[in-house]
């Protein structure tokens, strides 16, 4: 039994995109802040994505900053027709490497901007929200003012859709009010499901789910049943970990990142992988005995 489509896309505001993209933000050094060790091999990463069919890369301008965006400008510019660039805004770096809001109008302007400049765009395709009331998880917090800001960016063309990221499901109903919201961008992967219930929700209004850290972030993934269903269909951990979440509804857009080329071709390689029902429960279980 396959629950993937190999060929599957999902609709990303006016685009259709493959629901396996690229995620840029390993592309900068280490705690996602200065410069990559070695910026030929983030270049050549980028372009072999999109050699290999990648039309939706991930980015931001505060990865680095700036670094994330000029080697994408270096690697892809001028950018090949059909392919969709989502940048986010909301937060800016410190000089100790630290993430601080940036919500102000000033900010938010200055920080769309810069993402034109430094990926060379007369305008961006998608530019998620960052809430930033609490940096490691979705919090409540009123959005109007910084949504208000894009809102009035998009109407000047400088930007083209608009998202939002670690957000609740409240937050996404209140944006709703003041500009369309054509997808979320959270945290969620095997192990951490706090978002099932407003994936179900996007998926029946046909919005895109972005998670992020689908691998588990800074701290990959482990699990004895993950390992051993990988073993069993002769794939990696980690790419049993991408089947799951595309099996597991058909507006999950995936944007797995990394800084080497060979990683990358593991990643894309998930996309061909079946995961019997079987493998599905158990992988489903994963979530409930990590909170047990």
């Amino acid at each position: 039994m396959s629950n993937l489509d190999t060929s599957g896309t999902y609709k990303l505001g006016s685009f259709t995109v493959k629901r396996l993209g690229y995620g840029a933000m390993q592309l900068a050094g280490k705690g996602v802040f200065g410069p990559p060790k070695d910026r030929a091999e983030a270049v050549a990463v980028l372009r072999e994505a999109i050699e290999s069919g990648v039309d939706h890369i991930d980015t931001s301008d505060f990865y680095g900053p700036h670094v994330t965006n000029q080697i994408i400008r270096e690697a892809l510019h001028p950018y090949r027709d059909g392919l969709v660039i989502v940048t986010k805004v909301g937060a800016t770096r410190g000089s100790d490497a630290s993430w601080n809001p940036a919500f102000s109008k000033e900010a938010l302007t200055q920080a769309v901007h810069d993402n034109l400049k430094n990926l060379g765009l007369d305008a961006i395709d998608v530019v998620n929200l960052r809430a930033m009331f609490d940096v490691h998880g979705p919090a409540e917090g009123s959005l109007e003012e910084p949504l208000t800001v894009l809102a009035d960016l998009q109407s000047q063309g400088l930007i083209k859709h608009i998202g939002l990221s670690n957000v609740t499901a409240r937050q996404i109903a209140d944006g709703r009010k003041i500009t369309d919201i054509v997808c979320v961008q959270n945290q969620y992967n095997l192990a951490h499901r706090g978002d099932d219930a407003l994936i179900d929700q996007l998926a029946a209004e046909g919005t895109a789910y972005v998670p992020f850290f689908p691998l588990g972030g800074f701290s990959p993934l482990q699990s004895a049943t993950l390992s051993e269903v990988a073993a069993d269909l002769e794939a990696t951990p980690l790419q049993v970990a991408l089947a799951w979440l595309l099996a597991r509804k058909p507006n999950i857009l995936l944007i797995p990142g990394t800084s080497s080329r060979g990683h990358l071709r593991e990643n894309l390689a998930a996309a061909d992988i079946e995961l019997p029902a079987e493998a599905m429960q158990r992988l489903d279980g994963i979530a409930a005995a990590k909170a047990d």
